[in-house]
């Protein structure tokens, strides 16, 4: 039935792995499964984060279900946190570029900061308002037709108790990731790795995410959800693209010491002989 999520949840281990480690990456996977199903679940009871929606019960004999709601939903939340958070690292870290890789200066003070939670947190939510108008068009593709609200919102169907939930739990998983990564202490983030531009990946992974809702918006006919969505994006990536390319390789001394502190194994210290 969601052949995407497999896919994207694929890549997220991949990209994620090498990144953060598979200790924190098995430990935000359990503990960000539990809060995106517990937002689920509330909100269909209580209406509480997104507002009163309902699942429709259409697909319970072809995938796994749990208390009403669809066991894959809840799994996409930590991907599509990871792949935000990861692309909100690259915004705010300076850049190490040479001939076969590139790699985020990122420390530990970088990863931990208000502005990482703050910045992750809005770059998911922007992804959740390109994602649900198409998913509650299900019926018109191969997703089926899971899930509706009660009464419908104004931004293609879709209300903005929905976006201000996302927000609120954007906030959490990301914050439960911070929290797994400051209580981690191994060194098993090598941060870039040995893998040639493997701090693009974070980013590519939510830029694949976006692409995919497009595409599927355009497949279904809605070309105005569609604009709606590239107008959004539009200034934001062209503005992160024309900033990433005029810092790099304009970091200091001091932030690539505390880079190389936090992460010896790190790409960069590679880089420093090219």
């Amino acid at each position: 039935m969601r052949p995407y999520v497999f896919a994207f949840l694929g890549a997220f281990l991949l990209v994620a792995v090498p990144h953060i480690g598979w200790k924190r990456v098995a430990r935000f996977t359990v503990a960000g499964y539990c809060i995106a199903f517990s937002s689920e679940w509330l909100s269909i009871n209580t209406g509480f984060p997104y507002g009163w929606y309902y699942y429709i019960d259409m697909t319970s004999s072809y995938e796994l279900w749990v208390a009403g709601v669809p066991f894959f939903d809840s799994i996409s939340y930590v991907f599509l946190a990871y792949c935000s958070y990861s692309t909100a690292l690259f915004i705010l870290s300076p850049l190490k570029s040479w001939r076969w890789n590139i790699v985020t200066l990122e420390t530990r003070r970088i990863r931990r900061s208000f502005s990482a939670l703050l910045l992750g947190s809005v770059l998911q939510t922007c992804l959740d308002i390109v994602i649900d108008p198409v998913a509650l068009q299900g019926h018109r593709w191969f997703l089926g037709q899971i899930y509706g609200y009660y009464k419908p919102g104004i931004h293609f169907g879709v209300p903005l108790s929905n976006y201000a939930g996302w927000l609120l739990t954007s906030l959490c998983l990301i914050a439960t990731l911070q929290l797994i990564d400051a209580k981690e202490q191994d060194q098993t983030a090598k941060v870039g790795l040995f893998i040639p531009f493997h701090s693009l990946m974070g980013p590519i992974l939510y830029i694949s995410v976006l692409m995919f809702n497009l595409v599927m918006t355009l497949v279904i006919g809605e070309k105005e959800m569609a604009l709606s969505g590239v107008f959004m994006f539009g200034l934001p990536v062209l503005m992160v693209l024309i900033l990433a390319v005029r810092r790099v390789n304009r970091f200091t001394r001091d932030e690539m010491a505390e880079h190389l502190k936090d992460y010896p194994l790190s790409a960069a210290r590679r880089g420093l002989q090219h």
